[in-house]
């Protein structure tokens, strides 16, 4: 069969799709319309059936159901399985994957069981299937060609806006799936308790770094976060002092964001943190060092000291919205 059309990979996390999914529709059916090539997707959970109806309105085409309490949990091997037996089976030339930690699992899985390319963090998709990403920390952006029949890519987060309804409504198909004999079994998932915004979709980040001096330097940047309803990001500095978890680094060896505004405090800007947040669309740096690469490089940049300057900014908001805090 010849490999035509595009198919979005939608993996479920704690029973719902990720906002970052509705990014992979509006990013498929660009170029599906583009190359006129059909549109599917196939969703990964153990109530796949409540959830494909999500993308089935959005303007996909046909929407692959598969459900099995094997997808309960997030597992490379049947996961990637699932969706190379849909691909195989109905030709799909092109699959698009979130760039989060599942999704580039995921990708590198699928590569090797499709026997196609990869091209990961890709921040736009062309209309001739030809992708661009980043390279250098977001200093030169390379055109990738694929020479496979089969292309995977990992779409960076934001990149694209979130699909909307759309006037008609795709099919869904019922699809089975046995997971066969696996390598490791999901004894337990315990979810996080926080009520933090997730750094993957947020559309603004507060990020902290070594300037801060010590843990308690991250309140004003928390009190300030609310307001504006933003995440919490780290260097990798601050994260390996111990003054926050890991899963609020940002950089090479931690996340990548893409939000339309990253304020940085007390974040010098190593090219390790610089590869996980240029991308971002309007940088605000406050730092005592003017001369250090991400004040440089920011949109505003501010000298100062953050003790003084982040509650006056935070208050001076609070006075103008007439509020304590905002959504994201």
């Amino acid at each position: 069969m010849a490999n035509k059309g595009i198919l979005i990979v939608a993996v479920s996390q704690r029973g719902v799709l990720p906002p970052a999914t509705f990014e992979l529709v509006t990013a498929g059916r660009k170029l599906a319309d583009a190359l006129k090539e059909p549109l599917a997707a196939v969703v990964l959970s153990e109530k796949a059936s409540a959830l494909a109806g999500e993308l089935a309105s959005r303007g996909v085409d046909k929407v692959f159901s598969v459900e099995s309490p094997a997808l309960a949990v997030f597992n490379e091997q049947a996961h990637a399985k699932a969706v190379a037996e849909v691909a195989l089976k109905e030709g799909y030339g092109k699959v698009l994957i979130a760039s989060n930690v599942a999704g580039r699992a995921l990708a590198a899985r699928l590569a090797v069981l499709l026997k196609g390319g990869l091209a990961a963090d890709v921040s736009e998709i062309l209309p001739d299937g030809k992708v661009l990403r980043p390279y250098y920390s977001g200093n030169l952006i390379a055109e990738v060609e694929f020479s496979s029949p089969v292309s995977i890519m990992t779409l960076a987060p934001m990149s694209y806006p979130r699909a909307e309804a759309a006037p008609s409504k795709g099919e869904v198909v019922s699809v089975s799936f046995d997971p066969g004999a696996d390598k490791s079994e999901a004894v337990s998932f315990q979810p996080e308790q926080s009520n933090e915004i997730d750094l993957g979709g947020a559309e603004k980040i507060v990020a902290g770094g070594r300037g801060l001096l010590n843990a308690d330097g991250f309140k004003p940047l928390r009190a300030l976060a609310q307001v504006i309803g933003a995440a919490i990001g780290a260097s990798r500095a601050a994260g390996d002092s111990g003054w926050i978890p890991y899963k609020n680094q940002i950089g090479l060896t931690g996340r990548s964001v893409r939000p339309k505004l990253y304020v940085a405090v007390g974040i010098s800007g190593q090219i390790q943190h610089l590869a996980g947040m240029s991308s971002s669309g309007t940088i605000v740096a406050i730092n005592t060092d003017k001369d250090c690469p991400l004040m440089q490089m920011a949109s505003i940049a501010v000298v100062a000291d953050f003790n003084e300057i982040l509650p006056l900014i935070t208050e001076e908001i609070k006075t103008r919205r007439g509020t304590t805090a905002v959504a994201a």
